[in-house]
């Protein structure tokens, strides 16, 4: 059975269940800041099961994408060893929001599994928590499985949870049995240990509690059922095979890469490994691409990339060294596009900015083999027979080496790596990223909102800018809930109903006025802590508010109106820009205020002024057309169908809004609009720029911004005429004709200060001087050396000192001249500019094996409070301590003393 026979077939028995078919969400969890990526089915489910939002349905299933590289559920070092995990993957799930319980889950489960996949039933076994009576009788009794195929484990196997907080609870486990050739041995202790031979297939959470920051339980609202079974091992089972990636999810890719490195599959061998994880690696990728994460060096973009190198060096250790993931995204695309046709249209931009990273990794890679070596060298000259585990975390971290590289590339070398220490700055690494992940912080304090979950607010903003008389029915100050707010002091009011729209889908949120006879506030952001709950986060001006008290509520036009125009002018932009450069381009984000907006959207190159131009003149031409800006209320799939965009970092409940512009866009977005595009007057691009590999950035005026921004650039322009006395039209020759005179000048200034150099530093009278260690000093020039300024040091001729009034490029030309007309020696000069200090130094050719520039620098650097580096000949070192340099001149000398072999 293939991979889109089983989604499909899991899905229409659970359709006959009556549940709900919910579509994948994005691997980017909404709304959920515990957790970097979607490691589960239930994640966008989540809110349900803490009763913080509420559906219509109380059954649904998915087929969900998730990723497990990161926090308690990771994946990654097993992947390619065993023959069933996976970095990225499938789960297919059911799901019950207090409907029902373990009994049906079991028996659903059971059914689906030997009545409509047909697995041989002597081939599964069970395993239930070991407190949990309950689930054990249904497999017993109900089901009819003898006592010794269900097994009865501790919390580490059978209870789960999602995170160190949230939904959790115990768990069963059905097992599928791959066969003895795998491994013999008693299956009890074979699927404690988490043999090869046993298949985890399907995990049937019964969900009862939820666990606080402190580890305390909580029963939830209903108990619930949250189950996960991976596709992957599904079809694994149904195909009568032994590994995961000898299924049509993976084959193909296989093929692949075998042909890429010209080597069979399988070799049986450790190679095997390694076209595993790149079969495993480009499927994560791609979908997290997809999904709109970009490599980069924090978070999500970390993971990704970590992912990228690391496919690409186990590349390389199978004979492919040119970047070659990106010719597999297609492949990717193709096996999964019958579920994810998305893929299709954004295949070309997912390679695209998989080679770039690649090229930079080649590059990088490089780099690192480099101080890989030099690190050997400098452990060998210590008398290290270990490489230190700080050096070797610093080339995964920096370079991206995994440890075996390391371990591998040291034993070339006779070394072996200390690992212990290692594996200490991976785990405070660990600790660090913890702590910076904003999401750990965002949940603090939620507890609050959380009691406030039943309020259940009305928004009208849609129909109404204010509300005669709303009712104050709960009131937060500092983050405790309190019974009044009182003159002067800031605080978060809730209202029964709204006009207020609370920031969300990237638009800012409203501000305004509360007041009554006895009360006034300002409010100066509105804002969702939880789903479906709206904080005024107020100032009050005069007088007080109690709960249940009555109040005004307006919210401020003009800024609305603006903030409208700017939202609808983000909808015409994203069209435009699609229309322009092409479907594969997707909104990644934005900013939608009153003065201005910023768009984020996926593109490889930047925008050249003519498509600027060409994006600018289709959107005012839409405005000028005065086009109705239509909105209406429907399903996500109606929608869709509709030929609706959907937003990837949006979460979208059971009934959306969409709004609609002609015929040109249509999307799905909760914001406020204008009812025509011809109130955005005009619409004028400011900027646009790269967040990050893969990723554009525009920013953007309408209305009076617009208007104000274009007035500014001509009065601007106006002025720069004035200045240069010439007509408009000739602004730009005249521009032109002025940077190439100063250049001129330039040029004539930089030939005059070199020769003032040499004049002052290079041209010296011959002394017939009797030097330290009794040698006179040969030169090429005898017009052209002061002796007096030459020591010799080791027999080695040494010129050290100041070089007043130079800039950094004159100063490295003196040096290099300096050394000619020595001949044989070494040149040392410092400069002052401002705060700053600057060295070079410059070693003849004969000489860079007994004393090298690159070494010599950094002794020196130290004194002036810097650092430096460069090549055995030539070196170079900045430093903030001017004050020094004499005295780093002085020392110059004993320092090579020591240093001169």
């Amino acid at each position: 059975m293939k991979a889109q026979l089983i989604r499909e077939t899991f899905l229409d028995f659970f359709a006959k269940k009556k549940h709900k078919i919910i579509k994948s969400s994005s691997l980017l969890p909404k709304d959920d800041p515990t957790i970097l990526f979607t490691n589960a089915g239930m994640n966008q489910f989540k809110n349900i099961f803490l009763g913080l939002e509420r559906r219509s349905y109380k059954r649904a299933a998915s087929v969900q994408k998730c990723l497990r590289v990161s926090g308690k559920h990771n994946d990654l070092e097993q992947v390619g060893k065993t023959n069933k995990h996976h970095t990225f993957f499938e789960m297919l799930g059911n799901f019950s929001f207090g409907d029902y319980f373990k009994e049906e889950a079991i028996e659903f489960a059971w059914e689906l599994i030997t009545e409509v996949f047909k697995l041989n039933k002597d081939d599964v076994y069970v395993s239930v928590y070991e407190k949990d009576e309950e689930a054990f009788k249904v497999w017993k009794q109900n089901i009819g499985l003898t006592s010794d195929r269900i097994f009865r484990f501790g919390k580490k196997d059978n209870y789960w949870a999602m995170g160190d907080t949230g939904p959790c609870g115990p768990c069963s486990e059905i097992h599928y049995d791959l066969g003895t050739e795998v491994e013999k041995g008693e299956p009890s202790s074979l699927i404690e240990k988490g043999s090869d031979r046993f298949l985890e297939l399907w995990n049937l959470v019964f969900m009862q509690y939820d666990q606080d920051e402190k580890g305390k339980l909580h029963p939830l609202p209903s108990p619930s059922i949250d189950t996960g079974m991976g596709l992957e091992r599904v079809a694994t089972a149904l195909v009568g095979k032994k590994d995961n990636f000898d299924t049509d999810l993976f084959l193909p890719l296989i093929e692949a890469i075998s042909n890429l490195s010209q080597r069979e599959y399988p070799s049986h061998d450790e190679e095997d490994i390694y076209v595993r994880i790149i079969a495993d690696h480009i499927r994560a990728l791609t979908f997290l691409v997809a999904d709109g994460i970009m490599p980069s060096n924090e978070g999500r973009g970390y993971v990704l990339r970590r992912l990228i190198r690391r496919a690409f060096r186990h590349g390389n250790l199978i004979g492919i060294q040119e970047p070659f993931l990106y010719k597999l995204v297609g492949i990717v695309s193709d096996i999964m596009k019958d579920s994810y046709p998305e893929l299709l249209t954004s295949a070309n931009y997912i390679s695209k900015v998989c080679q770039s990273e690649e090229s930079r990794f080649s590059l990088t890679l490089s780099s690192g083999l480099r101080t890989f070596n030099q690190y050997i060298e400098e452990a060998k000259k210590e008398g290290k027979t270990m490489l230190p585990g700080s050096k070797v975390f610093k080339l995964y971290d920096t370079f991206g080496f995994p440890l075996d590289l390391s371990k591998e590339l040291a034993e070339e070398k006779s070394m072996a790596v200390e690992e212990k220490s290692f594996y200490k700055e991976l785990d405070e690494q660990r600790q660090r990223a913890r702590l910076a992940w904003k999401g750990e912080a965002q949940q603090k304090g939620m507890k609050t909102y959380e009691e406030l979950k039943d309020l259940s607010p009305r928004y009208v903003g849609y129909e109404k800018e204010k509300v005669p008389e709303a009712k104050a029915i709960a009131l937060i100050k500092k983050g405790d809930k309190v019974q009044k707010l009182n003159e002067g002091e800031k605080g978060e009011i809730f209202l029964n109903q709204t006009p207020f729209y609370a920031e969300a889908g990237g638009q800012i949120g409203d501000s305004g006025i509360l007041k009554n006879p006895h009360f006034s506030a300002v409010v100066e952001d509105t804002y969702s802590p939880i789903p479906e709950l709206i904080a005024h986060k107020v100032k009050v001006i005069s007088g007080k508010i109690k709960v249940n008290d009555s109040v005004e509520a307006a919210i401020d036009v003009s800024r609305r109106k603006a903030i409208s125009s700017n939202h609808t002018a983000t909808h015409l932009l994203h069209a435009s820009l699609r229309h322009v450069l092409g479907d594969h381009v997707k909104q990644t984000g934005s900013l939608v205020s009153d003065s201005r907006f910023r768009f984020d959207f996926t593109h490889f190159a930047p925008l050249s002024s003519s498509e600027l131009k060409q994006i600018e003149l289709l959107v005012n031409e839409k405005i000028r057309e005065n086009i109705e800006v239509k909105t209406k209320i429907t399903t996500i799939e109606q929608g869709l169908k509709e030929g609706a965009v959907a937003i990837f970092e949006e979460k979208y409940g059971e009934r959306v809004r969409m709004v609609t512009i002609n015929d040109f866009s249509k999307e799905l977005c909760g914001g406020v609009h204008v009812h025509s595009t011809a109130q955005l007057g005009l619409f004028k691009i400011i900027s646009e720029s790269s967040v990050a590999a893969g990723m554009r950035r525009i920013e953007a005026l309408t209305g009076e911004e617009a208007l104000k921004h274009v007035q500014e650039t001509e009065e601007l322009v106006d002025e720069v005429q004035k200045a240069l006395n010439s007509p408009k039209k000739e602004v730009l020759t005249q521009i032109g004709k002025l940077r190439d005179s100063i250049r001129e000048k330039e040029k004539e200034n930089k030939q005059l200060r070199q020769k003032f150099a040499h004049l002052k530093y290079g041209k010296i009278e011959l002394e017939d001087l009797k030097i330290k260690g009794e040698e006179k000093i040969k030169v090429r020039d005898k017009a052209e050396v002061k002796v007096k300024e030459i020591r010799k040091v080791k027999g080695i001729s040494v010129l050290a000192r100041r070089a007043e009034g130079l800039n950094t490029s004159e100063l490295r030309g003196l040096a290099d001249s300096l050394k000619q007309k020595i001949g044989s020696g070494i040149v040392i000069l410092g400069t002052e500019t401002g705060q700053k200090v600057f060295l070079v130094i410059a070693v003849t050719k004969d000489l860079i094996k007994r004393v090298k520039a690159n070494e010599l620098i950094k002794e020196i650097a130290s004194i002036i409070g810097g650092g430096g580096g460069g090549r055995p000949d030539f070196a170079q070192a900045g430093g903030a301590k001017p004050k020094k340099l004499d005295q780093a001149l002085k020392k110059s000398y004993s320092i090579l003393e020591k240093m001169i072999r």
